[in-house]
C-alpha cells in the first residue's frame, strides 16, 4: 500500500487555516464582528469550502454589511446551487438594499423539489409583497401559518399582505392574533388599531388603543431585535404628545441601528450658492408633490442650487415631468442602498437635506442617519417628531409647533412666519358643475370630508351623527375608501339613529375633478386628533370653507394652520360642542356661509396660503438662518418665526 505524500505548509498557510478555524469557533459562539475578521483573511488565502463562504455571508449580514455579505453567499452558492439557505441570505441582502424584485426573483428561482420550510415561505411571501405582488404572497404565507400556527412573524406578514390588497378586516384578526400570542408585540398592537381605522370597525377601538399605548409604554429605551414601532400608526388615535416622541425615538433607533455617520463637513462658503437637496418617494402624482411643485420652480437660482433624490417610482405623469424640470438635478436613486443614496448625497456636496417622508410609507430614513450633509431637516410628510439625533430642524410655524411645544420634538423647531405648508397657484380652478354630476342630491346643505377613511375616530363620528340630527335635511359626503368601511361606517350611523342613506360616498377622482367636486359642497367638517392637511389646502382653494377642532399634537393643528393662512380664524374651534355648534350655526345661515364662500374666491390669489412666491422666499430666509448658525460654529437652535421676507426678489 502507499501513502500519498503532501508538501507541507507553508507558514502562511498554516496561520489561515488557524484563522480559518478561529473564524469557524467565532459563528458557532455568535461573535460576528470577530467572525468575519478571521473568515476574510482567511478566505483570501484558501479556496474554502462552501459552509466557510456561508459563514462569512452569515458574519456580514449580521453586521448589516450587505454588498459584501451578497458577495460571499454567491460564492457560496456557487458550490451548490440549489442552496436555500444561501438564497435566503442573499434575498435577505438585496431587501436590506430595497432590491425587492430581485430577491423574489431568488426566492422563485429556487428548485421546486426542495422542501419549503416556514421560514422560506415566510421570507419568500414578504418579498412578494414588498414589490406589490401581495395576491401570489398570500398562499405562501398561509401554508407558512399551517407549518407553524403559534408563529407571530407569520401572521404580521399575512396581515401585511392582506393591507396592501385592502382587505383590512382580515389583515387586522391577522394582527389580533399576533398579538394574543405575543400580548407585548409593539408592532402587531399598532396595525391592530390602524387597520381596524381603515376599515371604520370600532367595537375594539377604545380596549385596543388602550393597550397599544400600554405597549408602547412598556418599551423603555430600544426595541428587542425583530420588534419594530410604527409611529405613523399613533397619528389618527388620541394620544399624548410625550407618547408620539417615544414611538419615533424607538423607531429611529432601529432605522439607525449599525450606522457609522460619515466625518462632518462644513457648508458652503459664503458667497457660493447654497446646495439644497429633498429626499422623497413621492415626486410623481402625489399629494406631497402638488404641494411642493411651485416651491421647487421659484428658488432662487442665484442663491440655491437644488437637487431632489428620488426613490419613488416614475409615473410618467406630467406632475413627474414638471418636478423633473423643476430642479437643477433630479436624481433616482431607486437603484441604491440607503448608504449608497448618502454618498451620493455627500459628494454632491449637499449643504442642506430635507427629509420629504419621515416614517411615512415607503421612506427610507435610513439614509439621513449617514450624516451626508451638514444641515439635515425634517419638513412636510411626517406629521411629528422623528426622534433622531441626526434631523436638526423640523419645519413648521407658530400654529402647528409653537415654541411651548418644543419638549414634544427631538429636533430644534424652524418657524415658518405663517404656514409651514407649501401649494401650488399654478393647479387648476375649479370648473363649473353641478351636484347631479356627481351623483349626490341637489337640495339640501352638503357637508362633506374627503379625509382618508382611517383618521374617522368614534369621538369624529359621534360628534357628526350630532350635527345631522340638529340639520335633518344635510347630507354628509365621505371618502369611498373602501367597501368595508363604506358598510361600517353606514351601520354604524344607523345605530346612532341616523338614516344610512344619509351618508354618500366619492369614489377617488384626479386632481382637476376633485377640485370641482369639494366646490359643490357647503361645509367641509374636518377630523382630530388627524386633521385634513392637503385635503384641507385642496377644499380651501375650491373656495370650500371647513370647521376643525384644534388639539395639542401637530397633526391636529395643521387645518387651524391652514385657515389662519387664509384669514379664516373664526371656523377655528378648541372644543367638540364649539366645532358642532359652529357647524350647526353656518348650516342655519346661508348668508354667512356664502360669506365665508366669497371670502376664500375672490381673494384665492392674495391670501398667504396660497403665495407660493412669498412662500418660497421664507422658506429660502429659514434655510440661510440655519446656514449661518452653521457658519458661525453655532449648534442648531430653535429659529422662531419672523415677519414675512420681503428681500427675496432683490
Amino acid at each position: 500500500m502507499h501513502l500519498a505524500i503532501h508538501a507541507p505548509k507553508s507558514r502562511a498557510e498554516r496561520m489561515a487555516t488557524q484563522r480559518l478555524q478561529a473564524g469557524r469557533e467565532h459563528l458557532r459562539r455568535h461573535r460576528w464582528l470577530e467572525a468575519e475578521r478571521d473568515l476574510t483573511v482567511a478566505m483570501s488565502r484558501l479556496a474554502g469550502m462552501k459552509a466557510d463562504w456561508l459563514g462569512l455571508a452569515l458574519a456580514r449580514l449580521k453586521l448589516r454589511q450587505w454588498e459584501v455579505a451578497l458577495e460571499a453567499a454567491r460564492r457560496s452558492l456557487d458550490f451548490e446551487p440549489g442552496c436555500l439557505a444561501t438564497r435566503q441570505i442573499i434575498a435577505q441582502c438585496l431587501t436590506e438594499q430595497q432590491r425587492h424584485n430581485e430577491a423574489a426573483q431568488v426566492y422563485a428561482e429556487a428548485p421546486e423539489s426542495t422542501p419549503k420550510d416556514h421560514d422560506w415561505l415566510l421570507n419568500h411571501g414578504t418579498a412578494l409583497v414588498q414589490c406589490d405582488r401581495a395576491s401570489e404572497a398570500i398562499p405562501l404565507l398561509l401554508r407558512a401559518v399551517e407549518l407553524k400556527m403559534d408563529s407571530v412573524l407569520a401572521y404580521v406578514r399575512l396581515g401585511a399582505a392582506f393591507k396592501h390588497l385592502k382587505m383590512f378586516e382580515e389583515a387586522s384578526e391577522c394582527f389580533r392574533t399576533a398579538v394574543a400570542l405575543q400580548p407585548d408585540n409593539l408592532v402587531a398592537h399598532c396595525f391592530l388599531v390602524h387597520l381596524d381605522q381603515f376599515a371604520c370597525r370600532w367595537q375594539h377601538f377604545t380596549d385596543d388603543v388602550a393597550a397599544m399605548l400600554k405597549a408602547l409604554g412598556d418599551v423603555s429605551h430600544e426595541l428587542q431585535d425583530g420588534q419594530e414601532c410604527t409611529p405613523f400608526a399613533l397619528v389618527a388615535i388620541p394620544h399624548h404628545p410625550l407618547e408620539m416622541l417615544h414611538a419615533a425615538r424607538l423607531e429611529a433607533g432601529r432605522q439607525t441601528q449599525g450606522v457609522k455617520p460619515f466625518t462632518a463637513r462644513p457648508v458652503s462658503r459664503e458667497g457660493e450658492r447654497i446646495r439644497i437637496g429633498y429626499l422623497s418617494a413621492d415626486m410623481h402624482q402625489h399629494a406631497t408633490a402638488m404641494l411642493i411643485s411651485e416651491v421647487l420652480e421659484r428658488h432662487d437660482r442665484s442663491r440655491f442650487e437644488v437637487s431632489v433624490y428620488s426613490h419613488g417610482p416614475n409615473d410618467r405623469s406630467a406632475m413627474r415631468a414638471r418636478l423633473e424640470g423643476a430642479v437643477e438635478h433630479f436624481v433616482d436613486v431607486r437603484p441604491l442602498s440607503a448608504e449608497e443614496t448618502a454618498r451620493r448625497v455627500r459628494t454632491d456636496q449637499i449643504d442642506i437635506l430635507v427629509d420629504l417622508k419621515g416614517y411615512t410609507q415607503h421612506h427610507r430614513f435610513r439614509t439621513m442617519a449617514y450624516r451626508s450633509a451638514p444641515i439635515q431637516v425634517s419638513w412636510l410628510g411626517f406629521p411629528g417628531p422623528t426622534g433622531a439625533d441626526c434631523i436638526d430642524y423640523f419645519i413648521g410655524d407658530p400654529i402647528v409647533t409653537p415654541l411651548e411645544h418644543a419638549a414634544h420634538f427631538s429636533e430644534k423647531l424652524a418657524q415658518m412666519p405663517i404656514c409651514y405648508q407649501p401649494n401650488d397657484r399654478q393647479r387648476a380652478l375649479p370648473a363649473p358643475t353641478r351636484r347631479r354630476q356627481w351623483g349626490v342630491p341637489e337640495t339640501g346643505p352638503m357637508l362633506c370630508c374627503f379625509n382618508s377613511v382611517y383618521k374617522i375616530t368614534p369621538e369624529v363620528f359621534d360628534s357628526w351623527m350630532r350635527i345631522l340630527h340638529a340639520v335633518p335635511e344635510a347630507w354628509l359626503w365621505l371618502l369611498d375608501g373602501n367597501e368595508q368601511a363604506k358598510v361600517n361606517l353606514r351601520r354604524e350611523a344607523g345605530l346612532r339613529g341616523v338614516d344610512p342613506s344619509r351618508l354618500l360616498f366619492a369614489p377617488p377622482a384626479a386632481p382637476e375633478q376633485h377640485q370641482s367636486r369639494l366646490a359643490c359642497a357647503d361645509l367641509m367638517l374636518d377630523t382630530w386628533p388627524c386633521n385634513a392637511h392637503t385635503t384641507a389646502s385642496d377644499a380651501l382653494w375650491a373656495g370650500l370653507p371647513l370647521v376643525t377642532l384644534r388639539g395639542e399634537v401637530f397633526a391636529s393643528r395643521v387645518a387651524a394652520s391652514l385657515l389662519h393662512a387664509c384669514g379664516l380664524d373664526e371656523l377655528v374651534c378648541d372644543s367638540i360642542e364649539t366645532y358642532e355648534a359652529t357647524a350647526v350655526t353656518l348650516l342655519r345661515d346661508p348668508p354667512r356661509l356664502e360669506a365665508l364662500h366669497r371670502h376664500l374666491i375672490d381673494q384665492r390669489l392674495s391670501l398667504p396660503l396660497f403665495d407660493s412666491q412669498a412662500f418660497s422666499a421664507d422658506l429660502e430666509a429659514l434655510y440661510l438662518r440655519m446656514v449661518e448658525r452653521h457658519r458661525a460654529g453655532l449648534q442648531p437652535d430653535h429659529l422662531p418665526s419672523m415677519a414675512r421676507a420681503t428681500w427675496s426678489t432683490a
